[in-house]
């Protein structure tokens, strides 16, 4: 991971060990490597991606996966020029949460990767709202795993 989650204050993010955990585990189900991570503890914290590969309809864009406290996972594509990526699909959850199983991650990309869209929403469902960042390590830390 490139980005700190110290906060302004110097102090550590209290989400910072749960957060790098879930990342690891799933970066690992995607078959990347966490240098690929990045994150962003400012509200709501967010985590990013790169992936090295493609999706139909866009054979000339890179593709990343997206994360935020509020809607969970989101896969977009880089703009040509220096725009704000652009989502394509939200994963959302079954069980309404954040952290779904890195299983179910690593199954949205392959489905993104092979044109199938049952899997995943054209708009963001609100999981949860940006409560505070105990909260934050609560739920991250309660995730199945």
């Amino acid at each position: 991971m490139t980005a700190s989650l110290d906060l302004p204050t110097g102090h550590p993010h209290p989400a910072l060990t749960a957060l790098r955990t879930y990342l690891a585990d799933v970066t690992t189900a995607l078959g990347v490597g966490l240098e690929s991570c990045t994150v962003d503890h400012d509200t709501p914290v967010s985590a990013y991606i790169a992936l090295d590969e493609r999706f139909p309809g866009y054979p000339d864009r890179d593709v990343a996966l997206l994360w935020d406290e509020v809607r969970g996972w989101s896969a977009a594509i880089e703009p040509h020029r220096a725009h704000d990526l652009i989502v394509i699909r939200y994963l959302g959850d079954s069980n309404g949460t954040i952290v779904p199983p890195p299983e179910h991650v690593a199954r949205f990309v392959t489905a993104l990767r092979e044109d199938d869209h049952r899997i995943g929403h054209l708009a963001p469902a609100n999981l949860r709202t940006a409560e505070g960042l105990d909260e934050l390590d609560t739920v991250l830390r309660g995730r199945s795993t």
